[in-house]
């Protein structure tokens, strides 16, 4: 069980890692989205690959952060009694729903984004607007990340599953606002 814990951590830190560095993205993204604009109206120029890099950002912050977002639990719950129940209860239901739910969801989408993705590295694709950004694979490369990301963090979620479940203390998982205990 103690190499199951060190395996969560390792799967934690790791999308901690990069939910960290793509959050610059963010940063990128309105400083981009603010030259374009100033460029536009204050100079009267327009570069197209500008308009696509703040879109690409954008993309990019919200598909490679997903793991990170999942690490901190701050995605999107549907449930009417989860809150309800204790650690145990919660085990199983978040148990059933990476395996029988997040985890058929990433196959599928690794599956049918795989083509789209090795297409463009074979085509060395780039932007349909002339003078867009080049090497458009590297975007729809972020389509696997995700599923690479979000799957790993729920390989950590089944791990504390189990740790719960074994009557162990999972690792402290975290927010938003910072750890939890």
């Amino acid at each position: 069980m103690d190499g199951l814990a060190r395996a969560v951590n390792a799967i934690d830190s790791i999308n901690r890692g990069v939910g960290r560095v793509v959050a610059w993205l963010t940063l990128a993204t309105v400083l981009v989205c603010g030259a374009v604009v100033l460029l536009r109206y204050m100079a009267g120029q327009g570069h197209v690959w500008m308009q696509e890099l703040y879109v690409w950002t954008h993309a990019m912050t919200f598909l490679l952060a997903g793991g990170f977002a999942y690490l901190l639990n701050a995605h999107v719950r549907v449930d009417i009694f989860y809150a309800r129940f204790g650690a145990r209860g919660k085990a199983w239901i978040d148990l059933f729903g990476v395996i029988f739910l997040l985890m058929p969801w990433l196959a599928l989408l690794a599956w049918t984004s795989w083509t789209y993705v090795y297409y463009s590295w074979q085509t060395n694709e780039i932007s349909v607007q002339s003078n867009g950004m080049p090497a458009m694979y590297v975007l729809k490369s972020a389509l696997l990340g995700f599923v690479v990301l979000v799957g790993l963090q729920g390989l950590a979620w089944i791990g504390r599953c189990i740790l719960v479940l074994g009557g162990r203390e999972p690792p402290p998982t975290e927010t938003l606002t910072g750890p939890l205990g």
